[in-house]
């Protein structure tokens, strides 16, 4: 075995899309520490691929009970969160995300008395275990006089998410509500930052290492000095390896081969393998290598996995009750390739509890 397939080996283990244990949806977000999920079909499909026998209603059940929170942490994006992770992060992170948004804000005629006031009128419509869709809010804040075009409510709602005012509640059919942040979120103690920023470090290496400083600086949204802090005070108990001429950090463990036959994976996009990571090299190949397979168009594709490298795109498309796959390989695959995509497809099926026909092109 080659260091570089040790190395997605190693990733595919730890971040649990080879023989995991994990059976409940909000076990795998815990574990990963948060999982980017703007695309919210997407990112329930990345939990059930690290869970046994986990199904989308059981995911969709997990955030609409609070298992599992959906919030902006890290980057201003949105990601699926712990309950008991969710305060101590928004404080070690949030203050980076504002800076992200404060030009943005300035431009939209956002200030810290708008906020205020926003922020108010938000806990007074939700105070009570009341849940509200976006479009209910942007009326309240109508209401009390704050302007709420697209781009205002988003930034709104986005910095009410990170002051704790609010966070995900239960879908109303088919749409998001927000809840007060104290009514669905369990109390807990108070995180010194310097504790944040070692466990932060020690989940991020444990379920995504092999990794590098600059990846997990990526990931986490930290400054690089913070970053390294974090590193710091866990390299006691983290393992170090230089693999072409790049430092990898991750927990340590025993080289534990995978099935000499290839395994596919559909992932979806905006998924922990590949979003992780600011280097993508390992999964994708080197700038200017001719095994390098990437196209800049696929950069948000659901993406194709064999073996833990990079090897095409899909696509899903519903007609009547079958759910259709397209997938659409880099190059053509051996039989067993193909062999290992349809057992994907397959899995998938279960995960949705529908049929699913498989098409290659």
């Amino acid at each position: 075995m080659t260091r570089e397939a040790d190395l997605l080996g190693r990733r595919l283990l730890n971040q649990k899309l080879a023989r995991s244990r994990l059976r409940k949806p909000a076990d795998v977000v815990a574990w990963l520490g948060a999982v980017q999920a703007q695309d919210y079909a997407g990112a329930k499909w990345g939990v059930g691929q690290r869970a046994n026998g986990v199904t989308d209603a059981d995911v969709d059940r997990a955030c609409d009970e609070g298992a599992i929170l959906r919030t902006h942490v890290m980057r201003p994006t949105w990601h699926f969160v712990a309950p008991a992770d969710i305060r101590w992060l928004l404080a070690l992170t949030a203050p980076r995300v504002h800076a992200a948004t404060g030009s943005s804000n300035r431009k939209l005629g956002l200030d810290s008395r708008t906020f205020q006031r926003s922020e108010r009128a938000l806990e007074r419509a939700l105070r009570g275990g009341g849940y509200m869709t976006r479009p209910e809010l942007k009326a309240v804040l109508r209401r009390v006089g704050i302007a709420t075009d697209v781009q205002r409510l988003a930034h709104l709602m986005l910095h009410a998410e990170l002051e704790q005012v609010v966070c995900s509640g239960p879908r109303r059919g088919k749409q998001f509500t927000y809840a007060l942040f104290d009514e669905r979120v369990p109390k807990a103690r108070t995180w010194k930052r310097e504790d944040a920023l070692a466990e932060l470090a020690r989940r991020y290496f444990a379920s995504h290492g092999p990794a590098t400083l600059r990846d997990y600086a990526w990931w986490s949204g930290l400054t690089v000095g913070d970053a390294r802090a974090g590193i710091a005070a866990v390299k006691p108990a983290l393992a170090h390896e230089v693999i072409e001429g790049r430092g990898y950090w991750r927990a340590p463990s025993r080289v534990t081969p995978l099935p000499a036959e290839p395994v596919a994976h559909l992932l979806p996009n905006y998924d922990e393998y590949l979003i992780a990571y600011k280097d993508r090299d390992p999964v994708v190949g080197p700038q200017g290598s001719r095994n390098r397979v990437a196209r800049p168009e696929d950069a948000f594709a659901h993406l194709l996995v064999i073996e833990g490298l990079l090897a095409g795109t899909w696509r899903r498309s519903v007609i009547g009750s079958v759910v259709v796959v397209d997938v659409t390989p880099y190059r053509r695959l051996p039989r067993r390739s193909l062999d290992a995509v349809a057992a994907a497809a397959e899995s998938y099926g279960s995960f949705l509890e529908t049929e699913v026909r498989l098409s290659i092109s």
